[in-house]
C-alpha cells in the first residue's frame, strides 16, 4: 500500500467515524469520547484536517472548504435527527480545530521530507 493511498485510506475512515460519532444517539457513543464537547470537535476536525491535507496535499483549499461544510452539515444533520442537538458553536469549535490541522499538516508533511531525504 503506498503512502498516499494509506493516507486517503486514514482520512476516510476518520470521516465516517466522525460521522456515525456525530449522528448516533448520546447513549450508543463510548465512554471513552465523554469529555469536554467543545475539545471533541476541535480535536476531532484538527485530525481531519491533518489526515485530509495529508491524503490531498494538493487540493488545500478544497479540502479545508469541505470539512467546513461538513461541520457544517453534521450540526444541521443532528439539529433534523430529534436525538441529538445541533448548535453553532460546535460548528465554531470544528473551525478551531481545522485552524490547528492545518500548522500540524505543515509540520507533519515537513518533517516526512527531512526523514525520506
Amino acid at each position: 500500500m503506498t503512502s498516499s493511498l494509506l493516507w486517503k485510506a486514514s482520512f476516510w475512515t476518520l470521516v465516517l467515524a466522525t460521522l456515525w460519532l456525530s449522528l448516533v444517539p448520546v447513549d450508543q457513543i463510548p465512554s471513552a469520547f465523554s469529555f469536554w464537547d467543545k475539545a471533541q470537535h476541535a480535536l476531532g476536525f484538527a485530525g481531519l484536517g491533518f489526515l485530509g491535507l495529508m491524503a490531498y496535499p494538493h487540493r488545500l483549499p478544497r479540502v479545508m472548504f469541505g470539512l467546513l461544510l461538513l461541520g457544517a452539515g453534521i450540526e444541521v444533520a443532528q439539529w433534523l435527527t430529534g436525538w441529538r442537538q445541533g448548535d453553532w458553536q460546535d460548528w465554531i469549535a470544528d473551525c478551531v480545530g481545522l485552524l490547528l490541522g492545518f500548522p500540524a499538516w505543515r509540520l507533519g508533511r515537513s518533517l516526512l521530507v527531512r526523514i525520506s531525504t
